[in-house]
């Protein structure tokens, strides 16, 4: 589920939306464009990590750090914080999946 909603998160990178909000956000295009190609790797990996636990590692190691990133947007801009709740949820769900992966517990 994590992998497909992050494929989905990337390809929209893509869009005219995508586009205006990566100039509200003053990031250059090249940036939307780097940030949508890492957060479909990340969904390929988190995806291929069901049968491989190391790839699920990586994958979701990205998705945290993507999320990290969003999250720091949002409050760098003074958004209301609600705006940084879907970032925050998809980084506990990638650290949940980097966890269970590294099978710490």
């Amino acid at each position: 589920m994590l992998g497909i909603s992050f494929l989905f998160i990337g390809i929209a990178k893509f869009t005219k939306q995508m586009v205006v909000e990566f100039e509200r956000y003053r990031y250059p295009a090249a940036f939307r464009i780097f940030t949508g190609l890492v957060e479909i790797m990340a969904a390929a990996f988190v995806t291929l990590g069901i049968w491989k636990s190391q790839l699920a590692i990586w994958g979701s190691a990205l998705i945290v750090a993507t999320m990290i990133g969003a999250i720091f947007t949002h409050l760098k801009l003074k958004d209301p914080l609600i705006h940084a709740l879907t970032p925050f949820i998809f980084m506990l769900m990638g650290g949940v999946v980097m966890l269970l992966n590294l099978k710490i517990f």
